[in-house]
């Protein structure tokens, strides 16, 4: 999470968006930067309206834009699936010498496998109560983010490639696409109704 005074503005650092990418560029510009623990870092937008934010406005005595981004949710299981077959990643959380299909069903299982328990980005990103975030970009569209971060903080951001899951396979089986798509109904609609944004 970042959060820039001056600017009126907060980045709520959706988990496997290039979080720690944007962080490393912008964390000088920055008057909070929460980078651990990752509970922290990746404080949800109703932890964010229920506790930060009401301290941030009573602070400042004005309004604040809370800004996110959101990966297409195959991608993002994908991203995750890669990232925890990386060496060294906990026993019970490591993803080596299992297929991403295994994975996504085991993602798409009641309860979730210890590996596969990353929760989802719909429910990072949805209020129990309230208003969520002010902007939503597509993490695929990071350049249309990029040019917003510019207009808002006034300086040029060059984003470094930083926390890259490494290289993997990421097929699905029709079955398992189909149960994806019906587990994950919530986030495959709320990246469906993101539209370009203006400004």
């Amino acid at each position: 999470m970042l959060v820039f005074w001056e600017a009126r503005l907060v980045f709520l650092a959706t988990p496997k968006t290039g979080s720690t990418a944007i962080a490393a560029a912008l964390e000088s510009l920055a008057a909070v930067s929460v980078q651990r623990p990752p509970v922290l870092k990746h404080t949800t937008v109703h932890r964010f309206r229920r506790f930060f934010g009401p301290y941030l406005e009573a602070a400042s005595k004005a309004d604040w834009t809370v800004v996110a981004l959101m990966r297409e949710p195959r991608d993002w299981l994908g991203s995750w699936y890669r990232f925890r077959q990386r060496e060294g990643t906990e026993p019970g959380k490591s993803t080596r010498g299992m297929s991403f299909d295994d994975f996504v069903r085991a993602w798409c299982s009641d309860p979730r496998p210890d590996f596969a328990d990353v929760g989802s980005q719909e429910r990072f990103l949805r209020p129990r109560q309230g208003q969520g975030v002010d902007r939503l970009f597509r993490y695929e569209e990071i350049d249309t983010f990029v040019h917003f971060l510019e207009d808002r903080l006034d300086c040029e951001i060059i984003l470094p490639r930083l926390n890259v899951s490494p290289p993997g396979q990421t097929g699905l089986s029709p079955e398992t696409e189909a149960l994806l798509h019906q587990t994950a109904a919530a986030d495959f609609a709320l990246y469906d109704r993101l539209t370009h944004p203006e400004g």
